[in-house]
């Protein structure tokens, strides 16, 4: 599995999830219990994984969602 995004911002996240599923994408979420525990100090950020064969279709997928809502989100 290779890390796909990390970010805090759980709308984000949530909507390339979405992204991923419409696409047959298998993904994980990673730290997402650690990221619950710290709470707001952004100290852990949730992280999207995708297998290594999948990985430049979904950084594809992601760098369009984030070029139509700007952020850090590659």
């Amino acid at each position: 599995m290779k890390e796909l995004i990390r970010s805090n911002d759980l709308v984000f996240l949530s909507y390339v999830e979405a992204l991923l599923r419409e696409a047959d994408i298998p993904h994980e979420m990673a730290d997402e219990h650690m990221s619950a525990v710290v709470g707001s100090i952004d100290a852990s950020p949730r992280r999207i994984l995708v297998t290594d064969e999948d990985w430049a279709h979904a950084k594809e997928i992601v760098d369009a969602a984030a070029n139509e809502r700007p952020g850090d989100y590659a």
